[in-house]
């Protein structure tokens, strides 16, 4: 009979962040994840195609995380809305500084970095059009930003 454990997906995605902090995403492995979690390397594969998956869903967790939280902040004084922006941003990069800045990771993603930066683009400037009642200027301040 198999072992059920509550939380799998959510217990993989900790410890990928877990090994990705501590070892670098070249040292982290479907495998190296599946034993810190105390399962088969299939039983990942359950639920994510790829370690690439697996680092892509906890960073979209918290993606979605962050864009909530600015969504649900008062939109009545625009500048400390803007800076409640920035600040969310920020906390969200240095949640994920030890992969942003790796250099191993920065190689596998370089190809999907465009289509994802129009996308965060996107996203982070429909949270600032309601202040900014134009839609360029909310693109212009979205990519301002974001970089």
């Amino acid at each position: 009979m198999p072992k059920i454990i509550e939380n799998l997906r959510e217990q993989l995605l900790s410890e990928t962040k877990r090994q990705i902090d501590e070892r670098g995403y070249g040292s982290t492995t479907v495998r190296s994840v599946a034993n810190g979690c105390g399962v088969a390397v299939g039983t990942v594969y359950n639920y994510f195609k790829s370690k690439d998956m697996l680092i892509a869903s906890f960073i979209l967790k918290d993606w979605m995380d962050c864009l909530n939280e600015i969504s649900k902040h008062q939109k009545s004084d625009r500048r400390e809305y803007l800076e409640f922006i920035h600040l969310s941003l920020r906390d969200f990069a240095d949640k994920h500084i030890s992969l942003f800045s790796d250099k191993d990771a920065a190689r596998v993603f370089q190809l999907s970095f465009s289509v994802r930066h129009k996308q965060l683009r996107a996203q982070l400037a429909e949270q600032i059009e309601p202040i900014a009642n134009d839609g360029f200027l909310a693109e212009y301040v979205a990519e301002a930003m974001l970089c």
